[in-house]
């Protein structure tokens, strides 16, 4: 066992595979972390159909961020990988630097909304766009021809977007880097978005040390904001929350429940959550960095259980080499 960690550690070094020792540790009933080869980070955890999917950013130098690949899995721990899913040539005004998907399935389609081009002011063309799919594989298509959100609103860049549906069909889509979030209600085909009661379409829910990676999940009533402290490129990166008992807030900052552990690794943060119907298990899905690594883009993606207190709180998240049990929905 020793050789192989070995030589998987050499071959990671030299750039022939982008691996850690942990990926030759998983045992025959836990997941391991990372639970599938390669540099990826910005996971977003799904189930369709009695199967987990991840939809994560390809984690490269943002020219090379030009593709965006899929993870399927019965049981947590065998993952099945979906390549190209979505690229370039495909979404003619993407460029570069696609990233932080969120994917919801309507009317028996699926739709993957993602940003591209980092775009820094209202004169740069690009943003969030969607793009549409009969399959959660793909492979998917521009929906728009055109970003469906291409400016800047209340500071917020336009990355880092969510969907979220509530228990009465509305669609949310929470979005935002640059320390801003914002909230928008998206019309029935996501071609655009409804206007609240107030006439805003924007409207700005921004909590106390919000800096991007917004995800919204629903529990017992409650609704549960997250998001990511900290630069994506250090060790602080993390995971706070707050929880309100609307999906547009107010949102008040409780805490910090996923970051870093120094024996294990470094930079956890820009998560999601998916939750085993029918229980109250619930594990987190997020990226970190390896302590071997320097490289900012040297993420790759793990799995954890997430628990809660008797008054509903999140317990802070123990980040694990060995994962999760196996699992099947």
């Amino acid at each position: 066992m020793q050789i192989i960690v070995r030589i998987a550690l050499v071959l990671a070094v030299i750039g022939l595979q982008p691996a850690t020792a942990q990926q030759v540790k998983k045992s025959s009933n836990f997941s391991g972390n990372p639970v599938f080869p390669g540099w990826y980070a910005d996971p977003e955890a799904i189930i369709f159909d009695k199967t987990y999917w991840i939809y994560p950013t390809y984690s490269a130098p943002y020219e090379k961020q030009v593709f965006m690949d899929a993870f399927s899995s019965v049981d947590l721990q065998t993952w099945k990988k979906h390549a190209r899913i979505l690229d370039t040539s495909r979404v003619k005004w993407a460029k570069r630097a696609m990233w932080a998907p969120s994917i919801i399935q309507k009317d028996k389609r699926y739709y993957l909304f993602f940003a591209a081009n980092d775009i820094q002011n209202n004169q740069e063309y690009g943003g969030i766009g969607v793009a549409v799919a009969d399959h959660p594989a793909g492979p998917f298509t521009d929906h728009l021809g055109k970003p469906l959100i291409d400016k800047f609103y209340n500071g917020a860049q336009p990355i880092d977007q969510f969907v979220f549906r509530d228990d009465d069909g509305q669609h949310y889509m929470y979005y935002g880097g640059w320390r801003h979030c914002n909230i928008t209600r998206l019309n029935d085909d996501f071609s655009g978005f409804l206007p609240f009661e107030d006439g805003s379409v924007f409207k700005e829910i921004t909590p106390e040390n919000y800096v991007e990676g917004p995800f919204v999940f629903k529990r017992n009533g409650k609704y549960y904001f997250m998001w990511s402290e900290g630069g994506w490129t250090g060790p602080d990166y993390s995971v706070a929350y707050a929880i309100a008992d609307s999906p547009t807030g107010p949102f008040k900052r409780i805490g910090k429940i996923l970051q870093q552990d120094p024996a294990i690794a470094t930079g956890a943060g820009h998560h999601s959550v998916i939750h085993h119907p029918g229980t109250d298990t619930y594990y987190i899905v997020y990226h970190r960095r390896p302590l071997t690594e320097t490289d900012g883009n040297s993420r790759e993606t793990c799995i954890d259980l997430m628990r809660f207190d008797k008054e509903g709180r999140i317990l802070p998240v123990k980040i694990t080499t060995g994962g999760v049990k196996k699992s099947r929905l």
